[in-house]
């Protein structure tokens, strides 16, 4: 086995099985919140729906430090990377901070864009206003784990990952259904339960993080003032990605808010649908993660036809293995639906946007490693920016509301038709790839 191959394995797979486990905590979720009906099914998936504006702005945080400490140790550069470090785990508590008081205060407010059912609006209340504490341990654990990917040590994300599933499912179980003495709660049971195993994953990486710290020999080194760049160039690159990421999930919030007026029906359909998606894109996630460290030391070095190269055989491996689990989930898609206490119709429906949706993964893949990864690694976030706001507020959301208030289409071709954005930001970043421009060391 290769350099390459050993590198991308140790980086990829403990990425992967994460990112699997993570999207695994809203399949729990949705599956015994399921057993209470397409109502409670609705709360919390529409709740997710918010809370992925979140996950992806802290995913820019950690995205920006993961480009930096990956340039910066590729450089040999430690001091830097520890001062990236420091800058990126504050601005991921500040923002956490700040979406912990908006989603606690107006839970109600802000589930009222989504829906017009009391009901769904009353019981994601009480999921939403748990849930939100849960913000904080999420962003101190993205920038750690950043660190932890850079310095080659995924396995420690992965086994907290590991742990937090195993008590977000026991969580679950006892507080949903009320057992082992304990009072059936509901939703409210899977908001405490998400709680808690966040905050266990939080205590598991922190410990990993400083014995690895220590074992790698590293001396910490708190400081909010670079060296190589300054604090205004840390903040033009992670800017873009703030509002690129913001955008995109705001547009997923903008397509959710179209589903759920289509009827409580296609809502539930496409909810019960977004955990095994995010399980899906998660299986191959972590060629993406895997890019952005991997091509960012051999940017830090200045090995510009080696990152190249490398670059073209991650977009190969993940068109492959996008490919074979498409097939996979097409195959599996009825099994999947048939666990759900739901209407016939709704499974059915459901089961044709998984369809869709595998159609359409392996472009989906390509845009995750091409973007999120390969031509991020080099600092050019601007680019990323523009590909997103024109792909998904001049592409996605027009034919989205085009084929719901136009063509009056049911749920399965307003869906279909507003993921062809994904075409026209693959041709655009396999442009701008060849053109090696994005190829820049920081160092």
């Amino acid at each position: 086995m290769s350099e390459f191959t050993r590198t991308l394995c140790k980086i990829a797979i403990p990425v992967t099985l994460q990112s699997m486990l993570q999207s695994s905590f809203s399949i729990i979720d949705q599956l015994m919140i399921g057993q209470l009906g397409e109502t409670n099914i609705a709360a919390v998936g529409l709740c997710g729906n918010f809370s992925l504006i979140f996950s992806v702005v802290i995913g820019a945080v950690s995205t920006v430090a993961g480009i930096l400490i990956a340039q910066f140790i590729g450089a040999g550069d430690s001091k830097e990377a520890w001062r990236s470090f420091d800058v990126s785990l504050v601005c991921g508590m500040i923002i956490s901070a700040m979406f912990l008081i908006v989603s606690g205060a107006f839970s109600s407010q802000i589930l009222t864009l989504y829906t017009n059912d009391a009901a769904i609006i009353k019981a994601g209340a009480v999921y939403f206003q748990i849930v939100a504490f849960s913000y904080m341990p999420m962003a101190v654990s993205a920038v750690l784990s950043s660190w932890l990917r850079c310095k080659e040590h995924a396995t420690i994300p992965f086994g907290a990952s590991l742990g937090a599933v195993a008590v977000n499912t026991g969580l679950n179980y006892i507080l949903i259904f009320g057992k082992f003495g304990f009072a059936s709660m509901g939703v409210k049971g899977a908001a405490i339960a998400t709680l808690v195993s966040q905050m266990f994953n939080l205590v598991f990486i922190l410990v990993g993080f400083v014995v690895c710290v220590k074992k790698d020999g590293e001396k910490a080194v708190l400081s909010f003032r670079f060296e190589k760049i300054s604090v205004g160039n840390y903040f033009m690159m992670i800017i873009p990605i703030l509002v690129s990421e913001f955008l995109w999930s705001l547009g997923q919030n903008v397509e959710s808010a179209v589903y759920g007026h289509l009827g409580t029906s296609n809502l539930a359909a496409y909810t019960l649908t977004c955990p095994i998606q995010g399980l899906i894109i998660g299986a191959l996630s972590g060629l993406s993660a895997a890019a952005g460290v991997m091509i960012g030391k051999r940017l830090g070095k200045k090995e510009y036809d080696d990152a190249y190269k490398e670059s073209k055989k991650i977009m190969y491996a993940g068109f492959l293995g996008a490919v074979f689990v498409s097939a996979s989930l097409i195959f599996m898609a009825k099994s999947y639906v048939g666990l759900y206490q739901v209407d016939f119709s709704i499974k059915t429906l459901g089961m044709i946007l998984l369809v869709v949706f595998a159609l359409y993964a392996p472009v989906k893949v390509e845009n995750m490693i091409l973007g999120g990864g390969i031509i991020r690694s080099g600092g050019n976030t601007k680019i990323i920016l523009l590909i997103d706001v024109i792909g998904t507020w001049c592409i996605g959301i027009p034919l989205c509301l085009l084929a719901a208030h136009v063509f009056h289409w049911g749920i399965v071709g307003v869906y279909a038709l507003l993921t062809t954005e994904e075409i026209f930001r693959l041709a655009v970043s396999l442009m701008i790839f060849k053109k090696r421009k994005w190829m820049i060391s920081l160092s």
